[in-house]
């Protein structure tokens, strides 16, 4: 099988999700010529608003390769999200729990099946202060060598602007209307990685790659230049320790 069938379940989320995003918001979209019409591939997206995994659905579904997302698990608790969840064949996360392989394990299987499975490689919304990629987590590097699919960058922005993603109350900021912006990159090069044992090196530095990928499709959508380095949240929290800890010892 090559294609996955968007079937009754996904047919619904567009249903009910399609018409206010329609509505609410203008789109720019970008880039669908590199979403593979055939077999299995990843696409590995940024994340920067509550908003945006509906932005990069919308985009997606209309390529006609539906995506299977990977989800905190305590998501697929929620009675109405949990059963869209399930029904269109998300695959639940559980982060540092004996379940977590788990959704490494039906990445691949999905991808060998001949599905698009979508990471967000961040793991949540970005912390950078000027809303550019952090430094990635190995997951999709490890799927994909594992499996050799094509991983397509994705890009998008807009959303963050009617969703801010730290905002003290989450509320729409639907006016002036937003423009939705999605772009799809050609496929990464990860070739000078595959055969290589999976060290935490090799998946290092085969996330970097996948990352700068996203940050240079993020680039043309903002027009501006990215950060030479991406922004490294646990690095960011050490230093700040260290600070306050030569304010408090002053």
């Amino acid at each position: 099988m090559s294609r996955r069938r968007i079937g009754f379940w996904y047919r619904l989320a567009a249903v009910i999700a399609k018409p206010p995003l329609v509505v609410l918001f203008k789109r720019d979209w970008r880039g669908m010529e590199n979403i593979p019409a055939e077999g299995g591939f990843i696409t590995a997206v940024n994340h920067n608003s509550y908003l945006d995994p509906l932005s990069y659905g919308h985009f997606q579904y209309n390529t006609g390769r539906v995506p299977r997302l990977l989800a905190k698990a305590g998501l697929f608790k929620t009675p109405f999200v949990g059963m869209m969840l399930r029904g269109t064949g998300q695959i639940p996360v559980y982060r540092e729990t004996t379940n977590a392989l788990d959704a490494f394990r039906a990445a691949v299987a999905a991808i060998e099946r001949g599905e698009c499975v979508a990471f967000y490689p961040e793991g949540t919304l970005t912390r950078d202060p000027d809303m550019w990629p952090m430094a990635g987590k190995t997951g999709a590097a490890r799927v994909a060598l594992m499996t050799k699919a094509p991983v397509i960058p994705v890009a998008q922005w807009g959303a963050n602007l009617a969703m801010p993603p730290y905002a003290k109350e989450k509320k729409l900021q639907l006016f002036p209307r937003k423009t939705l912006q999605v772009q799809a990159g050609p496929p990464v090069d990860l070739n000078r990685f595959y055969g290589k044992e999976p060290t935490p090196e090799v998946l290092r530095e085969a996330t970097e790659a996948i990352m700068a990928a996203i940050t240079e499709q993020l680039a043309e959508l903002r027009g501006e230049p990215a950060p030479t380095q991406p922004y490294d949240h646990r690095r960011a929290r050490a230093q700040q320790r260290r600070e306050a800890e030569g304010e408090n010892a002053k």
